[in-house]
């Protein structure tokens, strides 16, 4: 008997706080997976890795009409919050499931579209997750990943309370097995995972917070992160920042929100391979 070679353990950062929901919620295919969408028609079946709170999820499954979207996660408790959303705007094409990227439980050619988002950063080998995302995907089929680069994050005015909290949570996320820096690292990881050069394109955009109901609500949700969610408690667990190092952070966020210059560009990379 084969002996199946032990699936690489994810830590997800960010954790579920009110905080970090209340950003993924936010998220919607147009503003995070626009990219995409020229892919897709009705009829499709679509497999939404690391689904989140099903946003997204949805509005793909709205996209393929007659088709399915098959949304995972990795424990049956983050599931239920994509569930929850499937449930509240009664769209009855969504199907769930329990599993890693790392080992889906699905057979080979099942998909049409594989779609991630926000995902390859938090695990812990994205080489092996894309070529699982491959496996499960149909010959000429669609693997598409978008993913921040917090060191591309860019804004204004300079406040260094917020560049100390890029480097706290660089640090984080890095002791994690995560990668903060996955925007950037995209294609090379599809090269890796061994989509043919000419079968990967890659490319970027970005949100903007600029308004100043925007900064306000971007601040304070990173505000919130930083001391009120399961981050906070790992910053003073291992021992990267004491509570009165992260209350400083949060204040920083405050202070960038009320100025009226206030600007800041979250930058994605993305790619759409062909399989």
């Amino acid at each position: 008997m084969t002996t199946r070679p032990e699936t690489p353990q994810n830590t997800y950062t960010h954790g579920h706080h009110e905080s970090v929901l209340r950003s993924h919620r936010w998220r919607t295919a147009e503003n995070s997976a626009g990219y995409l969408l020229p892919h897709l028609s009705a009829g499709q079946s679509i497999l939404d890795v690391g689904c989140g709170p099903g946003t997204i999820t949805v509005d793909l499954a709205e996209r393929v009409a007659g088709g399915t979207v098959t949304a995972v996660e990795i424990t049956a408790d983050a599931l239920a919050l994509a569930q929850d959303e499937a449930a509240r705007r009664g769209t009855p094409n969504v199907r769930f499931a329990v599993a890693d990227v790392h080992a889906l439980d699905f057979p080979d050619d099942s998909f049409d579209v594989v779609h991630a988002h926000q995902v390859l950063q938090h695990v812990a080998d994205p080489v092996l997750a894309l070529k699982e995302m491959r496996r499960v995907c149909k010959p000429g089929g669609v693997i598409a990943a978008r993913d921040g680069d917090y060191g591309g994050f860019r804004w204004f005015p300079e406040v260094p309370a917020l560049d100390e909290w890029l480097r706290l949570y660089q640090a984080l996320a890095t002791s994690n097995s995560g990668h903060p820096d996955a925007g950037r690292r995209l294609r090379s990881w599809a090269l890796e995972a061994g989509f043919p050069e000419e079968s990967v394109t890659a490319s970027a955009s970005s949100w903007v917070f600029a308004d100043p109901a925007d900064r306000q609500w971007w601040a304070e949700l990173w505000a919130d992160r930083t001391t009120k969610s399961s981050t906070a408690s790992q910053y003073v667990e291992k021992g990267f920042a004491a509570l009165e190092d992260l209350d400083a952070v949060a204040a920083g966020w405050r202070a960038w929100a009320a100025r009226n210059d206030g600007w800041f560009n979250v930058v994605h990379g993305e790619i759409i391979c062909v399989a």
